[in-house]
């Protein structure tokens, strides 16, 4: 019985002990260390990502657009306005949209601009007119992408 009582309060010393270990203050600061560099690694490709999509968005409402402009001009012999397409597409945070029509018959360009809003790249799209080699016409397009904040300026049928 007398060995038992020596053992109890020593038993209670390392469990009182125990209950008030916790981190030090490096060990925190390491931790700290280490997350703050795989935030600083991470980031820039978070950010690479982000806008890739937001390009995206550009680009497929330029093809989009680009589509539309042909069916229309199958329709209606000429190219409309991005309002005569009737899409239902409209500018977004990321970008503002604007299609203009030029020219007539086989002479018939329409220009497409995604213009940016921030540090994304721009795109421009053209739809033309071409007479094949056996002189029937058909209808030929483009989208091309620009540089971060500028819309490429399309010369001709080629992409800058």
């Amino acid at each position: 019985m007398k060995a038992e009582l020596h053992t109890q309060p020593f038993i209670s010393l390392i469990l009182a002990r125990r209950s008030q270990e916790g981190f030090t203050l490096l060990e925190l600061l390491v931790v700290m260390v280490i997350i703050g560099m795989l935030s600083a690694i991470a980031m820039p490709s978070f950010l690479s990502q982000s806008n890739k999509a937001r390009q995206a968005e550009a680009k497929t409402y330029v093809g989009a657009i680009n589509r539309a402009q042909q069916a229309y001009f199958t329709e209606k012999s000429a190219f409309g306005t991005l309002s005569d397409l009737a899409m239902g597409l409209s500018d977004s945070r990321n970008y503002t949209y604007a299609s203009v029509p030029s020219g007539a018959g086989t002479s018939a360009i329409a220009s497409t601009t995604a213009v940016p809003i921030g540090t994304v790249r721009g795109y421009a799209g053209r739809v033309w007119i071409g007479v094949m080699s056996d002189g029937n016409a058909t209808s030929w397009s483009i989208v091309c992408e620009g540089t971060p904040t500028a819309v490429p300026t399309i010369v001709g049928t080629v992409c800058p």
